[in-house]
């Protein structure tokens, strides 16, 4: 299995104004970013793409937590510096997932050892699982963002 490299490109979608969503409790802010990362299985792969009409993988990232009121950033090396680190074994829901393979990757943990991710060009946005070969060997560690 192949997966793409993440685009670094900005977004040209214009960002939310301050306190346009209400702050809400990270345990919360994770289900409701899990929730919407996962109504996005099947849209299209598109190197760059940050809206729904096609996703690379940080693109989904940023998109789905742009929704929510929070500012991450674009590309899926700055996501993982701006996350705080958290262990495998500590996911939660709406909680990244960040890979090596063979350039950064990254998902969106839905739990339950599954995450959503936009793998590649010809593919679309699917749910796959961190116990799959490709995803535990070239796991990188997960990382969570906090209102």
């Amino acid at each position: 299995m192949t997966l793409a490299g993440c685009a670094g490109q900005p977004s040209r979608r214009p960002a939310l104004p301050q306190g346009a969503l209400p702050v809400v409790p990270a345990t919360e802010l994770g289900a409701r970013a899990a929730e919407l990362a996962s109504r996005f299985v099947g849209v299209p792969y598109r190197y760059g793409g940050d809206a729904p009409d096609g996703f690379d993988c940080s693109g989904l990232v940023w998109y789905v937590y742009h929704e929510l009121g929070l500012r991450v950033p674009r590309n899926a090396a700055a996501q993982r510096l701006a996350a705080a680190p958290v262990l495998a074994d500590a996911l939660r829901p709406g909680d990244l997932v960040f890979f090596y393979t063979p350039a950064d990757h990254v998902g969106v943990y839905l739990g339950g050892g599954e995450f959503v991710h936009a793998p590649a060009t010809g593919r679309s946005v699917e749910r796959a699982r961190l116990d799959a070969p490709t995803f535990i060997l070239g796991f990188a560690g997960g990382g969570r963002f906090a209102p």
